[in-house]
Order: structure tokens, then C-alpha cells, then sequence
């Protein structure tokens, strides 16, 4: 199906054409539409106008009324305010008509992208043999969901999990496993390697396996230098080395898809593209940059200099390609990845969901890569996210000034979402309710995350996440919850949703309605600037205007066979809106709460 117009579209496509019939010489010019709390929608655009062709702004509003007034369908009354500003106010039948067009179509009128493009998005990098903590969180989460949104646009996304697999701290762990060859045997553990094995048992031999060869290495010189001579054999190919490094990795990778199943996202095995993948390519990209002279030696090491990037010092300081001793950094990898994303996968644009502290790093990897000529000019850009605070407005540690682990800080808020389901729970068995408190507890943490604007940090307070009060994810499930059980009713009474457009609508069925018909334009906005916190707003938007009009309009009670088939159409068509824009953002909504 062809994509619905919205209401705004539509009105801002009827107050242009007037203009230019009032003024030929204002043809194409924009009459600014915008959302109004004095009528449905306020139009500025004349007073710019106005002013540009020295005319007065409110003789031309009025000229602009007098070719819409009693001359649209879709337009019950303009009329001008202030210094030259339109109030419009739509008719009930436009609504409804509009409404009825979005619901006819799956993807409620929301259009696919018209030059959908090739999109790698670089999201969750977590690090192999380590435990994934809270900063492991926003990246995971706010990649998910922008992945989602332009995926759902049609935008051809490919994923990508630059996990940290590579590099020095693998010779220790090598080592150490050949002089200790059942370090990481399941059965030290009582596990016996089957599949769907718990990623805390993965966990702990590897934690196990770290803190033991770390031990040995501190201690031990004669071990640090055979740890050393492993990473040489690492990176020359050696089997028996790499044979273990395998081990590791896939070790780790238990783990990562326990914690990745227990926050319901996927990913897939083809997605983790680590550091280790780009090792071949390491030479070349250092031959490339030093030949085309964007890359030169300084001190030994092989680094790009940037007019506008000095130290405290205010000497210049470098992006370091290549070490003086030979060995590479995260500079190298990153830029290798630049060029097979760009050219082997041919991709149009770049996205890195990375930690807004990592700014600099990246402004760096990007203009040498344009430099280079493997990057296009604004191909590429940073989401930087801020950071996880505690309730202290510090970043956000455990008692013990320890990082927190990431399971920990899921478990417990599928814990406390349990408490609040079983509160409201009336017909529900034990299971149904683990089924929920995970859905709800998972869906708290994100929503927290998600309806906060990326680059800014924000609080981890289990408490409000989880409350049925307020801007959470638990109000809009419950919103979605209620209107399953409204539908329901219905159906056991044998009332259907029928869309009317005859009768009158009320005050507060009118900013439902209108609020539905913002969905499509919101979405296409939040993939255009990588915003899920827009999505987020929007949902919590619509979840109250839901909440006034199921206050204020009898559904099931109205007073006519009409009016509940339209206030049940309108309940049924919040509820798919509710439950689309939170699958965007990853997050499940529950027929019964």
C-alpha cells in the first residue's frame, strides 16, 4: 500500500497552495505547520514572508483565509491571529479518514525510505575474556534500536560487533593455557559442555583462567617473557596458538550471547566482526597512509597530525597508526575497517555507537580515513552516548567502588519487576508472571536508556524505572495491556472497531486522533537524525493521551452502537501504534499485565 499523507502533510499542502493563489510570488515558499495548543495546527510562515516581500503579514493571512475558508474538506476553520499567524483547526471526518487510511495499512501508513542506502552500524563491542558491565548497556541497547528503526525504514543494515579479540593480554592467556591445559575445562566446573550451557559457568572459567595467568605474569618474569614471545606466535599464525585463542574467543562468546539473550537482543554470529578479523590488512594500511605522505614517522612511530588537536602542552598530538616498536593500536584496526566497510561492503554511511569520551579517538580515525581517500566526506559519524550515573550523579559503581556487572544489574531489575506484577496480577500463573517481569524489567532498563537523549548521561534508578507512575516503560506496556483487555471485553459482547466518520468527536478523541496520525512523520524523523529518544517521547505521548481519553470517553458504555465501534477503533489502532513504536525500540508489550 502506498504511504498514508498525514493530516500535517496534507494541511500544510492546502495552506501553500492558497498562498501562492494569494501571492504568485510566494509560490514554494514554506508555511511553517506546526502542532498547536490554540487550534490543531498553527501556521508562521507568513510573517518571514511578509516581511521578505515588505508586505504586512496579517493582510496576507487574511488573504490565505478567505481561499480556505469553506473551501476544504479537511479544514473546518482558519482563522488569523497576533501579527499574521493562521489557527487551523481540521474537521473530525479528516481525522477519522486519515486514521482509517493508517489502519488499513500493516505498516500504518509510516513509507519506505525512496533511496534506501547501505548503513553499517557498529554497536556493542564487548571484550573477550571479560565480563560485560553497565557501560556495555547503552551501546548494546541504543544500537539495537537504531538498527531496528532504519531496518524497518528499508534500509539495507549491516550489523557489526567489533569485539576486542586481539592484542596483548591474549599471549598471557595462551601461555598460560598451555602450561595449565584444563584451565577451561567444563568439567572443573561440573558443566559438561552441552549446548544452551549457562554463560555464568563460561564466565567463571574465564574470570578463573584471567586472574590466575594475570597472577602468574605479575609474579613470574621468566612467565612474562614467555607471555610476550606467545603474542609474537599469535600474530605470525602459529596452530597450536591460535588453536587456544579459538578456545577463548568461543568461550566468550557463550557468555556474551547469555547476556545478549537475558537483555533480548540478537545477535548473530556473522555480525561479530572482532579486531582479529582486520590483522591482515594492518600492513597495508600502514604502507598506504605512509606512501600518500598522510601518515609520517615520528620518533619511530608511524602517526597523523591534526592543525586543531594539541595536548595541554599545546604541542600537536597525533593519531599513533603504528607503534614505534612495530606494534599496532586501535587506530589501525578501526581504519582497516573503514576501508572493508566502505569498499567491500560498499556501504553508504557509517555509524559507531560508541561512548561520547572516545570523541576525539574517532574524529581522528575519521578525517585520516578521508584523508586516505577511503572515507567520503560525512560518510561517517559517531552516536556518542554519555554515561550511566548512580544515584550519587557519579558514574555508576557497586559499594565496593567496583564496576557492575551487567547480568547483575538485569537480574535485579527483573526482580523488582516481578514485585510490581504480582501487585497487579489477578489471573495470572507463576510462569505468565516470570514471562512478564522479564519482559517488564528488560524493558524498564531499556526504556530508561532509549527515552533519554544519547549524548546525555543519566541516572540508574531501579526504583523509577520500574514504577507504573510516570515516563516509564511499565506505563506504556500497562497502556498497552489495558486496551488488550478493552478488546477483549468487546469481542465476548460481539462489538467490533468500526471507523465512523459522522459522529462528533470529543475533546479528548480528537488529540488522540491526532496524535496517532504524528506516528509516520516521527519515525521518519527519528532515522534521519539516529534520535530513538524522539520514538521514546513520542510512545510516552500517546500512552497519555490514551490514559485522558479512556478518563474522559466511556468505550464499551457509550451512548450509541456508533460511538463504541469508533472509540474501539480508536483504542485498537493506539494499541498496534503502541506496540510497533516499542518493538522498534526493543521492547516487548505484554497482551496482559
Amino acid at each position: 500500500m502506498a504511504s498514508v499523507p498525514s493530516l500535517a502533510a496534507t494541511v500544510n499542502q492546502r495552506v501553500a497552495d492558497a498562498l501562492s493563489a494569494a501571492l504568485p510570488e510566494a509560490a514554494g515558499a514554506d508555511p511553517l505547520l506546526r502542532r498547536s495548543d490554540r487550534a490543531d495546527f498553527q501556521a508562521n510562515g507568513m510573517l518571514a514572508l511578509a516581511k521578505k516581500l515588505k508586505g504586512n503579514p496579517r493582510e496576507l493571512a487574511g488573504q490565505v483565509v478567505e481561499r480556505l475558508n469553506g473551501l476544504d474538506a479537511e479544514i473546518a476553520e482558519v482563522e488569523v491571529s497576533g501579527p499574521g499567524f493562521l489557527n487551523i483547526t481540521v474537521t473530525d471526518a479528516a481525522i477519522m479518514r486519515t486514521l482509517t487510511a493508517r489502519a488499513a495499512d500493516d505498516r500504518l501508513g509510516v513509507p519506505l525510505a525512496e533511496q534506501p542506502g547501505t548503513t553499517v552500524i557498529d554497536y556493542s563491542q564487548p571484550n573477550v575474556a571479560k565480563e560485560m558491565h553497565v557501560g556495555h548497556l547503552r551501546s548494546t541497547v541504543i544500537g539495537d534500536a537504531v538498527m531496528r528503526i532504519l531496518e524497518h525504514r528499508g534500509e539495507n543494515v549491516v550489523r557489526r560487533h567489533h569485539i576486542g579479540d586481539w592484542g596483548t593480554q591474549f599471549g598471557m592467556l595462551i601461555q598460560y593455557l598451555i602450561e595449565h591445559p584444563h584451565e577451561l575445562d567444563h568439567e572443573s566446573d561440573g558443566q559438561g559442555g552441552e549446548a544452551g550451557e549457562s554463560g555464568e559457568a563460561a564466565m567463571s572459567r574465564l574470570n578463573r583462567l584471567y586472574k590466575a595467568s594475570r597472577a602468574l605474569f605479575d609474579s613470574d618474569e621468566e612467565f612474562k617473557t614467555r607471555a610476550r614471545d606467545r603474542v609474537v606466535q599469535l600474530q605470525g599464525g602459529d596452530k597450536e596458538t591460535l588453536d587456544l585463542w579459538h578456545k577463548i574467543v568461543d568461550e566468550s562468546k557463550i557468555y556474551f550471547q547469555a547476556v545478549y539473550d537475558k537483555l533480548d537482543v540478537e545477535i548473530r554470529d556473522e555480525d561479530v566482526v572482532g579486531e582479529s578479523a582486520y590483522n591482515d590488512s594492518l600492513q597495508q594500511v600502514v604502507a598506504d597512509l605512509e606512501s600518500s605522505g598522510v601518515a609520517v614517522r615520528s620518533d619511530g612511530a608511524l602517526c597523523v597530525f591534526f592543525d586543531d588537536v594539541k595536548g595541554p602542552d599545546g604541542n600537536p598530538t597525533p593519531l599513533i597508526v603504528q607503534k614505534s616498536n612495530g606494534g599496532f593500536g586501535y587506530a589501525a584496526t578501526d581504519l582497516a575497517a573503514i576501508r572493508d566497510r566502505v569498499g567491500n561492503l560498499h556501504a553508504d554511511t557509517l555509524l559507531y555507537v560508541v561512548d561520547a569520551r572516545q570523541a576525539l579517538h574517532f574524529k581522528m580515525v575519521f578525517e585520516t580515513a578521508r584523508r586516505a581517500g577511503w572515507l567520503p566526506e560525512g560518510a561517517a559519524r559517531q552516536l556518542a552516548f554519555g554515561t550511566v550515573l548512580g544515584k550519587d550523579g557519579k558514574p555508576f559503581k557497586t559499594r565496593e567502588g567496583e564496576t557492575v556487572r551487567l547480568v547483575d544489574l538485569l537480574d535485579e531489575a527483573v526482580q523488582r519487576a516481578e514485585t510490581v506484577v504480582r501487585e497487579k496480577a489477578r489471573d495470572l500463573t507463576d510462569e505468565e508472571i516470570n514471562e512478564r517481569a522479564a519482559q517488564v524489567g528488560i524493558g524498564a532498563v531499556k526504556y530508561a536508556d532509549l527515552s533519554t537523549s544519547m549524548s546525555r548521561d543519566y541516572v540508574f534508578d531501579l526504583d523509577r524505572m520500574v514504577s507504573l507512575n510516570g515516563d516509564t516503560s511499565v506505563y506504556l506496556q500497562y497502556a498497552y495491556a489495558r486496551i488488550q483487555s478493552i478488546l477483549r471485553k468487546a469481542a465476548d459482547r460481539g462489538l467490533a472497531p468500526v471507523a465512523q466518520e459522522e459522529p462528533a468527536l470529543a475533546a479528548a478523541e480528537r488529540a488522540l486522533g491526532l496524535h496517532l496520525d504524528e506516528f509516520s512523520q516521527t519515525l521518519e524523523a527519528v532515522a534521519e537524525t539516529y534520535e530513538p529518544h524522539k520514538l521514546a517521547a513520542y510512545l510516552y505521548g500517546l500512552a497519555t493521551h490514551f490514559t485522558g481519553f479512556y478518563e474522559q470517553c466511556p468505550v464499551l458504555r457509550a451512548e450509541d452502537a456508533r460511538t463504541v465501534g469508533n472509540r474501539l477503533f480508536l483504542c485498537e489502532l493506539t494499541a498496534r501504534t503502541l506496540r510497533e513504536g516499542m518493538a522498534l525500540l526493543g521492547i516487548r508489550t505484554p497482551d496482559r499485565l
